[in-house]
């Protein structure tokens, strides 16, 4: 399963963003990581998407975790953030009976 997440800020925040970044824990052994990739859009700001990839057995623990991550930025001028369970399709399938 993978949980993906999108963060936006303005750039007026990213050495604030980053500092934040640089003080995190590592992951935890069940959890892969990918990225942040990161992109400035004019009229927006920056945002930042990651990947975090774990088993199933894992769902309760990595929804924690990511939620706890992200509220370590809470404070930062303009940081808004959002993610979301993504289902991979054979998980999706026995949820409605097909395998």
């Amino acid at each position: 399963m993978v949980i993906i997440s999108i963060a936006s800020y303005p750039p007026e925040s990213a050495k604030e963003m980053g500092k934040h970044f640089r003080e995190l824990s590592p992951l935890p052994a069940y959890m892969t990581q990918k990225g942040p990739y990161v992109i400035s859009e004019i009229g927006t700001g920056i945002k930042a998407l990651t990947l975090f990839e774990f088993d199933q057995s894992k769902i309760a623990e990595a929804n924690d975790y990511v939620g706890t991550r992200y509220a370590k930025y809470f404070g930062v001028p303009g940081f808004t953030f959002t993610y979301r369970l993504w289902l991979e399709t054979m998980e999706a399938l026995k949820m409605v009976g097909l395998v």
